[in-house]
């Protein structure tokens, strides 16, 4: 075996060993410490001297007894006392005895008793009769011929009367007829013929001052005419504008016709507004009028006519292109402005 080895069991056994029985031979040191107080032996008498020479303490007074404070009596009302009604003997109970109703009798007819049963009730016979078991079936009298119906002539009867209207109260409150009647006019009496009385000839004699005045009337009326005459010829109707000449000019205004700026009520007005245009096409801006407007308010058809007239002014500013030859009837036009479909008269 090896030294090493043997060294080192030995002290660990030893090392254990120890720790199991090294305490008994040890020796601990826990006993508390004593406290100890040098004291002096002195004579009874010396104790008697000491306390004389000691000064005396006054007594102290005894305090004054507390005031024993008296027991607050509450004044206790009295319990109120519930009046009792005299007692009265009861007198003794009347105790009504019931009518005894009488039973009620149906006066439902009772059915006969009979000792034999059928299903349809019959009379008693007579007493003489001699009862058959079998039922003899009830003889029915034959029914006499018919006799025959003569048919006499009915005369054809005339329909009711009828009318266009339903009689009701209030046409029957009506009177048929006027209550009264005008008067036949008089026939008109025949004129006498007359015969013409002979006028005499009373021709005024003219003077020299009423012959200038015919004349001078005369030239004025001719000379009125002459200018009438060259101011229509000055400007030519022409035939009237077609539908497509139109419906040109409504698309034109229609392109610049902006109606997203306008409220709600004013989209529901239709406006009519009057134009006057020149021979180039071109409006006049100072001509252009509301003549007249249908729905919504004052406020709604202003606001409605701002939106044709700058319609009308923007897309008129280059001119529009009209027909010069029919310029009398394009020179003052009336457009009617509806949101849902603009027109011109």
């Amino acid at each position: 075996m090896d030294r090493g080895v043997l060294f080192s069991g030995l002290g660990h056994v030893g090392l254990i060993a120890w720790v199991f029985i090294g305490g008994f031979f040890i020796r601990h040191d826990n006993a508390q410490e004593v406290a100890m107080t040098e004291v002096s032996l002195i004579t009874s008498a010396e104790f008697d001297a000491m306390q004389a020479a000691a000064p005396q303490a006054p007594e102290p007074a005894a305090p004054a007894p507390d005031p024993i404070p008296e027991p607050e009596v509450e004044e206790v009302a009295p319990e109120a006392v519930p009046q009792l009604p005299d007692e009265q003997t009861p007198g003794p109970i009347d105790l009504e005895e019931p009518p005894v109703l009488a039973p009620t009798i149906n006066d439902r007819p009772r059915p006969k008793p009979a000792p034999r049963v059928a299903p349809v009730p019959t009379e008693a016979p007579a007493p003489d009769a001699i009862p058959d078991p079998v039922a003899t079936p009830a003889v029915t009298p034959e029914a006499a011929p018919e006799a025959q119906v003569v048919e006499e002539d009915v005369p054809e009867a005339a329909p009711e009367e009828a009318g266009t209207e339903l009689a009701t109260e209030a046409n029957k409150a009506e009177p048929l007829a006027p209550s009264r009647s005008s008067r036949p006019r008089p026939k008109p009496a025949r004129r006498a013929e007359t015969t013409p009385e002979e006028v005499p000839d009373a021709a005024p004699q003219t003077t020299q001052a009423t012959r200038d005045a015919i004349a001078e009337a005369l030239a004025a009326a001719t000379a009125a005419t002459s200018t009438a005459g060259a101011s229509d010829t000055a400007a030519p109707s022409g035939p009237p504008m077609t539908s497509g000449e139109k419906d040109a000019l409504r698309v034109a205004v229609q392109a610049c016709w902006n109606v997203g700026s306008l409220s709600s009520e004013a989209l529901m007005v239709t406006v009519t507004v009057a134009v006057s245009l020149g021979p180039d096409g071109k409006p006049d801006a100072g001509s252009v009028a509301m003549t007249e407007y249908e729905g919504g308010s004052q406020t709604a058809a202003r606001q409605a006519f701002e939106a044709a007239r700058r319609a009308v002014i923007r897309c008129g500013a280059n001119g529009f292109n009209l027909p010069a030859d029919k310029y009398e009837e394009w020179r003052n036009l009336e457009l009617v402005f509806n949101p849902e479909r603009m027109r011109i008269k």
